[in-house]
Protein backbone atom coordinates (compact mmCIF):
# COMPACT_ATOMS: atom_id res chain seq x y z
CA UNK A 1 0.00 0.00 0.00
CA UNK A 2 2.76 2.12 0.97
CA UNK A 3 4.21 1.74 -2.51
CA UNK A 4 1.09 2.63 -4.31
CA UNK A 5 1.00 5.61 -2.46
CA UNK A 6 4.35 6.81 -3.34
CA UNK A 7 3.69 6.16 -7.24
CA UNK A 8 0.75 8.18 -6.95
CA UNK A 9 2.26 10.87 -5.23
CA UNK A 10 5.16 10.60 -7.55
CA UNK A 11 2.79 10.89 -10.92
CA UNK A 12 0.81 14.07 -8.90
CA UNK A 13 4.39 15.78 -8.42
CA UNK A 14 5.72 15.32 -12.28
CA UNK A 15 1.98 16.10 -13.76
CA UNK A 16 1.92 19.05 -11.58
CA UNK A 17 4.27 20.79 -14.30
CA UNK A 18 2.63 19.51 -17.16
CA UNK A 19 -1.19 20.10 -15.89
CA UNK A 20 0.46 24.14 -15.48
CA UNK A 21 1.75 24.35 -18.73
CA UNK A 22 -1.65 23.32 -20.56
CA UNK A 23 -3.44 25.67 -18.23
CA UNK A 24 -1.05 28.50 -19.08
CA UNK A 25 -1.59 27.43 -22.91
CA UNK A 26 -5.40 28.13 -22.73
CA UNK A 27 -4.46 32.21 -22.30
CA UNK A 28 -1.90 32.96 -25.13
CA UNK A 29 0.06 35.81 -23.45
CA UNK A 30 0.39 32.77 -20.52
CA UNK A 31 3.01 30.65 -22.19
CA UNK A 32 6.05 30.60 -19.54
CA UNK A 33 9.57 31.81 -20.58
CA UNK A 34 11.90 28.56 -20.07
CA UNK A 35 15.16 30.17 -21.07
CA UNK A 36 17.22 30.91 -24.39
CA UNK A 37 16.85 28.04 -26.46
CA UNK A 38 19.96 25.77 -27.38
CA UNK A 39 21.70 27.18 -29.97
CA UNK A 40 22.18 24.20 -33.10
CA UNK A 41 23.97 23.94 -36.17
CA UNK A 42 22.88 20.66 -38.36
CA UNK A 43 22.46 19.74 -42.01
CA UNK A 44 18.94 19.13 -43.35
CA UNK A 45 17.77 16.11 -45.02
CA UNK A 46 18.82 18.41 -48.07
CA UNK A 47 21.95 18.95 -47.26
CA UNK A 48 21.49 22.67 -46.25
CA UNK A 49 22.83 23.89 -43.26
CA UNK A 50 20.46 24.17 -40.49
CA UNK A 51 20.54 26.54 -37.38
CA UNK A 52 18.29 28.74 -34.76
CA UNK A 53 19.58 32.06 -35.18
CA UNK A 54 18.33 31.34 -38.94
CA UNK A 55 14.93 30.56 -37.93
CA UNK A 56 14.79 33.81 -35.91
CA UNK A 57 11.51 35.60 -36.52
CA UNK A 58 9.56 32.35 -36.83
CA UNK A 59 7.92 29.70 -34.14
CA UNK A 60 10.21 26.80 -33.96
CA UNK A 61 9.08 23.10 -32.97
CA UNK A 62 12.09 21.11 -32.02
CA UNK A 63 11.30 16.86 -31.66
CA UNK A 64 13.83 14.04 -31.62
CA UNK A 65 13.02 11.09 -33.24
CA UNK A 66 15.21 8.33 -35.60
CA UNK A 67 13.91 6.96 -38.63
CA UNK A 68 14.23 3.03 -37.78
CA UNK A 69 11.75 3.80 -34.34
CA UNK A 70 9.04 1.04 -34.30
CA UNK A 71 6.85 2.79 -31.99
CA UNK A 72 6.83 6.30 -30.47
CA UNK A 73 8.70 8.03 -33.42
CA UNK A 74 6.08 7.48 -35.90
CA UNK A 75 3.09 8.28 -33.25
CA UNK A 76 4.90 11.60 -33.17
CA UNK A 77 5.57 12.24 -36.63
CA UNK A 78 1.43 11.61 -37.10
CA UNK A 79 0.57 14.18 -34.76
CA UNK A 80 2.96 16.44 -36.15
CA UNK A 81 1.43 16.23 -39.79
CA UNK A 82 -1.66 16.84 -38.25
CA UNK A 83 -0.90 20.29 -36.84
CA UNK A 84 1.72 21.02 -40.08
CA UNK A 85 -1.95 20.44 -42.39
CA UNK A 86 -3.74 22.55 -39.88
CA UNK A 87 -1.16 25.73 -39.64
CA UNK A 88 -2.47 26.40 -43.75
CA UNK A 89 -0.17 29.75 -45.07
CA UNK A 90 1.18 30.32 -41.63
CA UNK A 91 3.10 26.98 -42.10
CA UNK A 92 6.74 27.29 -43.22
CA UNK A 93 6.49 31.46 -43.70
CA UNK A 94 5.52 31.83 -39.68
CA UNK A 95 5.97 28.64 -37.94
CA UNK A 96 8.85 26.11 -38.69
CA UNK A 97 9.41 22.13 -37.57
CA UNK A 98 12.80 20.98 -36.90
CA UNK A 99 13.04 17.10 -36.44
CA UNK A 100 16.45 16.19 -34.92
CA UNK A 101 17.42 12.25 -35.31
CA UNK A 102 19.33 10.67 -31.88
CA UNK A 103 20.54 8.40 -34.74
CA UNK A 104 23.03 10.42 -36.95
CA UNK A 105 24.96 7.05 -38.05
CA UNK A 106 21.96 5.58 -39.73
CA UNK A 107 20.05 8.91 -40.30
CA UNK A 108 21.56 10.11 -43.45
CA UNK A 109 20.21 12.67 -45.76
CA UNK A 110 19.00 10.40 -47.95
CA UNK A 111 17.16 8.23 -45.63
CA UNK A 112 15.47 11.55 -43.85
CA UNK A 113 14.54 12.79 -47.34
CA UNK A 114 13.16 9.44 -47.56
CA UNK A 115 11.36 9.73 -44.03
CA UNK A 116 10.04 13.16 -45.16
CA UNK A 117 8.52 11.91 -48.28
CA UNK A 118 7.30 9.36 -46.59
CA UNK A 119 5.07 11.47 -43.87
CA UNK A 120 4.36 14.27 -46.92
CA UNK A 121 6.26 16.96 -44.38
CA UNK A 122 5.94 19.93 -46.85
CA UNK A 123 9.66 20.86 -46.39
CA UNK A 124 9.31 24.52 -46.98
CA UNK A 125 9.00 24.55 -43.58
CA UNK A 126 10.11 21.54 -41.77
CA UNK A 127 13.62 20.40 -41.95
CA UNK A 128 15.02 16.89 -40.76
CA UNK A 129 18.12 17.44 -39.10
CA UNK A 130 21.10 15.29 -38.97
CA UNK A 131 24.71 15.77 -38.44
CA UNK A 132 28.28 14.74 -37.16
CA UNK A 133 27.35 12.23 -34.02
CA UNK A 134 29.33 14.16 -31.47
CA UNK A 135 27.26 17.63 -32.73
CA UNK A 136 23.83 15.93 -32.74
CA UNK A 137 24.72 14.21 -29.50
CA UNK A 138 25.62 17.80 -27.94
CA UNK A 139 22.06 19.28 -29.10
CA UNK A 140 20.51 16.23 -27.65
CA UNK A 141 21.81 16.41 -24.85
CA UNK A 142 21.61 20.80 -24.50
CA UNK A 143 17.80 20.40 -25.22
CA UNK A 144 17.63 17.66 -21.88
CA UNK A 145 16.76 14.31 -23.93
CA UNK A 146 17.92 11.44 -23.20
CA UNK A 147 19.10 8.96 -26.30
CA UNK A 148 20.94 5.79 -25.46
CA UNK A 149 21.50 2.52 -27.96
CA UNK A 150 20.42 -1.09 -26.59
CA UNK A 151 21.99 -3.73 -27.30
CA UNK A 152 19.53 -5.09 -29.71
CA UNK A 153 20.64 -1.82 -31.78
CA UNK A 154 17.18 0.17 -31.12
CA UNK A 155 17.62 3.85 -28.85
CA UNK A 156 15.71 4.27 -25.86
CA UNK A 157 14.91 8.29 -25.84
CA UNK A 158 12.89 10.65 -24.24
CA UNK A 159 10.33 11.79 -26.57
CA UNK A 160 10.53 15.70 -25.97
CA UNK A 161 9.07 18.53 -27.96
CA UNK A 162 9.83 21.90 -27.56
CA UNK A 163 8.28 25.18 -28.84
CA UNK A 164 10.82 28.64 -29.02
CA UNK A 165 9.81 31.70 -29.88
CA UNK A 166 10.42 34.21 -32.37
CA UNK A 167 13.17 35.81 -30.38
CA UNK A 168 14.94 32.43 -30.03
CA UNK A 169 12.91 31.69 -25.91
CA UNK A 170 12.52 28.43 -25.10
CA UNK A 171 7.99 28.43 -24.45
CA UNK A 172 7.13 25.05 -23.95
CA UNK A 173 8.15 21.11 -23.73
CA UNK A 174 5.62 18.57 -24.38
CA UNK A 175 7.03 15.18 -22.25
CA UNK A 176 5.87 12.12 -24.22
CA UNK A 177 3.08 11.63 -26.49
CA UNK A 178 0.57 13.34 -24.08
CA UNK A 179 -0.06 16.67 -25.64
CA UNK A 180 -3.13 17.41 -27.97
CA UNK A 181 -2.45 18.21 -31.38
CA UNK A 182 -5.13 20.88 -30.92
CA UNK A 183 -3.73 22.27 -27.90
CA UNK A 184 -0.18 22.00 -29.45
CA UNK A 185 -1.39 23.85 -32.50
CA UNK A 186 -2.83 27.03 -30.13
CA UNK A 187 0.33 27.21 -28.69
CA UNK A 188 2.21 27.41 -31.91
CA UNK A 189 0.01 30.36 -33.25
CA UNK A 190 -0.19 32.20 -30.13
CA UNK A 191 3.38 32.91 -30.44
CA UNK A 192 2.81 34.17 -33.97
CA UNK A 193 4.09 37.86 -34.64
CA UNK A 194 0.95 39.09 -36.89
Amino acid sequence: MRLATAILVALTVLAGPALAVSDAARDPGALPEIGPAPAFALMSQDGKPVNLIGLRGKVVAVSFFYTACPDICPLLTQKLVEVQDSLGEDFGSKIAFISITVDPEHDTQEVLKDYAAGWEAKTAGWSFLSGPPAAVHEVVRRYGVYAAKTAEGAIDHTLLTSIIDPRGVLRVQYLGMRFDPAEFRRDLLSLVTK
